[in-house]
């Protein structure tokens, strides 16, 4: 029983556990997932964006960035910011209002809830006449005007949220002022749209869905004009100098109206349809800009022909003779308009039109010739095709770095060289400490770089594959060429496009490095690309080779897709990454695992069959093995094979239930207890467990038997300098472990240098451990004589790591889904273990080694191992004593795509996906935290329309 005993705290351990690990969930990194409300202060320069999960993320300037959820996790309908203040309200679709401020603490601003607020009626009234449908916040900042489906408008005063009943604007006082032959009862239902007057505060103009608009004075308590339109309402946009305003309509249409002198019923200046005659779909929403020149620009959503194109998710901008319907892959959820908010100015003068769309954000610069769009730095939409990998590489040196940029800056030639529009705000966080990369692979067999550095995820540079190989698609294709004649003059905008031309070109595996600017990409279909960076552009042959996994094995078929064709002869590569060699794994399975070691010129790679080594530098195959079991016909299916057998599924199934209940027969009948027996044991365990302290229960790991199906699938590679034949000698090795609990060592003799290109790699079989419970293998480690992980490849020549020490013995660290065991190298006897303890059944999906600094000094870190699990803990396990040091709740157990997305980086951070659009980055260390840290000022109020407000306004900026 000694062995269950918890041994005691060293508390000089603990605390510099306390120095080394902390837990945080920093930044939301990407486009929030099902975006629903869009909201834009122009006096804090600051733009909103409300989801249906009810989160709400405010943005800036590059590393502004604040976020709040409303408890009630309801559908975010409007956001509307209080004017001239650090304040927001927000309607969900329970019809609760929630006011939002920026308030200043710690020397930083942060978001807070402040109220929250329910419209009630009176005692049996129906739910609609209390049901918001359009917000005003009043430039007093002293109220909110809320319309309702009723017809009614409610005063509701700020911040307490109490109705000024005495001031609510009913449908039968606003009837009385209009003539009877004109409207009735029925015209004054749902309000669709409140507008303040921009010359004269105590004048709004309420719209009407069934056509009817009021311009109403709140003085006085009466209506001045009324203007009746023939078609439903949608919006209404006011004029810069207050003499008109602009309606747009369900048909398609928009109307200007004139503001007379007199109290009639005004008449509209023009009716235009302009994408007529034909039935067209409703205009949405709408903005009239003035400009100097004289021309005003006419920005609207919708208003495309219904018949032809009414699928298409548009925002026209019509300026004199120049018009372009910017076409959205995703629907537009909503739009505004930056421009000048200078009250003294004369007209609008917009710079940029902002478009918040379902899968993206995307900004149009309206100052430069041909309306480009502008390049976002945050916001970016990682899923514009979906995410298949992702490989983190931290401390990335300057050079490399400066040539990524250099080849991304080449794309990004058709962007507008316009500054970030949305520049409010101040980034108080420290400068990086280094640069770090983010690369996700897409379905669409594109790789994307990520400046993962910092708070903001912004794109450096795009690689695509598609190029080597033969696809429908015309990589030459530009999908935003126009006709001269087109109508409408539709425009494709954006990077979202879910579509991939052949899901065989989705990218599975990704490895980089960073000294050398090799990189291996790997594929669905079993393609393996090594490339290296070229400054230029270049037209070359990619060499081809093909790896047979089976070996010309009898008796297995493949029964999946067919590998992909290439493209022969030359082929002309943008500057960048340019691959220069191509293996075809057979049969064309889903590359599993992936390693490359640059000093040797080596890439290994692995499918479901087995793995090979490949020398890019002679572009030889050095061998293959096969890894496949007589049983492992699944494997011979491919992931896109319709084919799999359920009845083998619920045959397995069932015969590991026999097993494991036959096993407990055995353990219970083998000493042929008596009940008496039993009870004697049982009454005497529980009378000893009760009087000592108990580690948690390790549970028992089944050994699982071979017949299971991908038990071949190779689950990790690794290459190690090592003493893999004897203690004296030390040779370069590679590594393979398998789904079924077995471990393959290879020695490779590398030739040096100077006859490298004259003699041939050559590799030799050396180990194959088998573990006894079989459990898939996901990670294999070589400790050197002090017990410190080997470096990474050229590591050392660039004196970036110490030389591994080679004196001393080294060990094997074996990390299976089930335990981690110890071995020591060259006999591979068995020296220290590890299991899982959990009741549950934890199983490790993910293992890396992290280097933890600590906060309190900087001459002490330390390597240990970061370790997830599949109930989305993350384990801190120290080296090379395997102690568990520290556990953290991380990811829902019920999120297996956030799981299997979830990257460490080498310095205690990692990243996992939370929705397709968006990675959540969090932090074990106490050194390294990347989080917002910013401070919004309250800027001066130059407007001199409510000089009753003054005092008001300056207090709040001095409490600021």
């Amino acid at each position: 029983m000694r062995r269950f005993l918890r041994p005691g705290h060293d508390p000089v351990r603990e605390r510099l556990k306390r120095d080394l690990f902390q837990f945080n969930k920093t930044v939301e990194h990407g486009f929030p997932h099902q975006p629903s409300a869009l909201g834009y202060s122009p006096f804090l320069r600051l733009m909103a964006i409300g989801t249906r999960s009810g989160a709400i993320k405010l943005y800036g300037a590059p590393g502004v960035e604040f976020m709040g959820l409303h408890e009630e996790n309801n559908t975010v309908m409007q956001i509307h910011f209080i004017p001239d203040q650090c304040q927001l309200v927000t309607l969900l679709d329970d019809n609760s209002l929630h006011l939002w401020s920026l308030k200043q603490h710690g020397g930083a601003s942060e978001l807070r809830e402040e109220h929250r607020f329910t419209l009630k009626g009176p005692p049996g009234s129906p739910p609609s006449a209390t049901q918001v449908t359009a917000v005003l916040p009043h430039s007093s900042r002293e109220v909110l005007y809320l319309g309702t489906e009723s017809g009614n408008i409610f005063v509701v005063e700020l911040p307490s949220f109490r109705v000024l009943e005495d001031r609510t604007i009913t449908p039968e006082a606003v009837l009385q002022r209009i003539p009877e032959d004109n409207c009735n009862r029925r015209f004054c239902e749902l309000v669709e749209a409140l507008r303040e007057h921009p010359k004269n505060a105590d004048q709004i103009l309420i719209g009407y869905s069934r056509g009817l608009i009021v311009l109403w004075d709140l003085q006085n308590n009466k209506a001045i004009h009324h203007f009746l339109g023939s078609q439903q309402l949608e919006n209404l946009y006011w004029q810069r100098d207050g003499s008109k305003f602009i309606s747009c309509h369900y048909d398609g249409s928009y109307t200007q109206w004139p503001i007379s002198s007199d109290n009639r019923q005004s008449e509209p200046l023009e009716n235009t349809v302009p994408y007529g005659p034909f039935p067209c779909k409703a205009i949405s929403k709408i903005y009239w800009q003035t400009t100097k020149n004289g021309l005003p620009y006419i920005i609207f959503q919708g208003g495309m022909p219904r018949a032809s194109y009414g699928d298409r998710h548009s925002i026209s901008v019509i300026h004199g003779s120049q018009q372009t319907a910017f076409d959205f892959t995703s629907r537009v959820i909503d739009f505004f308009i930056i421009f000048s908010s200078d009250p003294a100015a004369e007209f609008d003068d917009p710079c940029a039109l902002v478009v918040l769309a379902e899968e993206e954000l995307v900004v149009i610069d309206l100052k430069s010739a041909g309306w480009p769009a502008v390049h976002p730095p945050y916001l970016a939409s990682l899923h514009c095709s979906a995410i298949t990998c992702s490989h983190h590489v931290s401390n990335i040196p300057l050079k490399l770095w400066e040539r990524i940029i250099s080849a991304g800056s080449k794309q990004n030639i058709h962007y507008s060289s316009m500054p970030w529009p949305i520049d409010g705000g101040t980034n108080i966080a420290p400068d990086p400490p280094q640069r770090d990369l983010l690369l996700t692979g897409h379905e669409d067999g594109t790789v994307r770089f990520w400046d993962a550095s910092g708070v903001c995820l912004h794109l450096l540079y795009k690689l695509s594959t598609v190029r080597v190989f033969l696809t429908d698609a015309d990589p030459n294709d530009n999908m935003n060429t126009l006709g001269e004649d087109e109508w409408p003059p539709l425009r494709k905008v954006g990077t979202f496009d879910p579509y991939s031309d052949d899901p065989r070109l989705g990218i599975q595996k990704i490895y980089l490095c960073k000294y050398s600017g090799y990189l291996a990409v790997a594929g669905t279909a079993g393609q393996v690309l090594v490339m290296e960076l070229n400054d230029e552009d270049a037209e070359h042959v990619v060499d081809h080779a093909e790896a047979d996994l089976l070996q010309d094995q009898e008796g297995y078929r493949w029964k999946g897709h067919e590998k992909l064709k290439t493209r022969d002869g030359p082929v002309r590569f943008e500057a960048g990454f340019q691959p220069f060699v191509l293996v075809q794994c057979q049969p064309p399975a889903v590359v599993t695992s992936l390693a490359l070691h640059s000093e040797w010129k080596l890439v290994a790679f692995g499918t479901s069959h087995g793995f090979g080594l490949f020398d890019h530098q002679q572009k030889r195959l050095v061998f293959v093995k096969c890894t496949l079991h007589p049983s492992d016909q699944l494997a011979l299916e491919g992931p896109l094979s319709r084919v799999k057998s359920l009845k083998k599924s619920l045959r397995q199934s069932f015969r590991r239930i026999r097993r494991s209940r036959v096993s407990s027969r055995k353990r219970r009948g083998g000493g042929g207890n008596t009940s008496e027996v039993q009870e004697a044991n049982a009454k005497f365990d529980q009378d000893v467990l009760q009087e000592m302290e108990l580690a948690p229960v390790q549970r028992k790991i089944e050994a699982r038997s071979a017949e299971d199906s991908f038990t071949g699938f190779v689950r990790t590679l690794y290459f190690a300098d090592t003493f893999l034949r004897d203690s004296s000698r030390h040779c370069p090795s590679l590594w393979a472990g398998t789904n079924g609990g077995t471990v393959y060592a290879f020695c490779l003799r590398v030739p040096p240098a100077e006859r490298r290109m004259d003699e041939p790699v050559r590799a030799e079989q050396a180990k194959e451990i088998q573990l006894m419970h079989r459990a898939p293998v996901v990670g294999i480690l070589v400790l050197d004589g002090r017990s410190t992980p080997l470096p990474e490849p050229l590591e050392v020549a660039h004196d970036l790591s110490k030389s591994p020490d080679m004196q001393g013995s080294h060990q094997l660290l074996v990390v299976s889904e089930e335990q981690f065991k110890v071995f020591t190298l060259p006999k591979v006897s068995s020296k220290l273990k590890l299991k899982l303890t959990a009741l549950e059944g934890c199983r490790v999906r993910k293992v890396t080694v992290a280097n933890f600094g600590s906060c309190k000094t900087d001459d002490y870190s330390e390597n240990d191992l970061a370790v997830l699990t599949n109930l989305g803990d993350i384990q801190i396990i120290s080296l090379p004593f395997l102690k568990l040091q520290i556990r953290y709740p991380c990811i829902r157990k019920e999120d297996v795509s956030g799981i299997a997305s979830c990257v460490f980086t080498k310095y205690g951070q990692g990243f996992y996906l939370i929705s397709p659009s968006e990675f959540e980055r969090f932090s074990l260390s106490t050194k390294w935290l990347v989080e917002p840290r910013c401070i919004v000022d309250m800027p001066e109020v130059t407007s001199n329309n409510h000089v009753h407000n003054k005092s008001g306004t300056e207090n709040a900026a001095r409490k600021s």
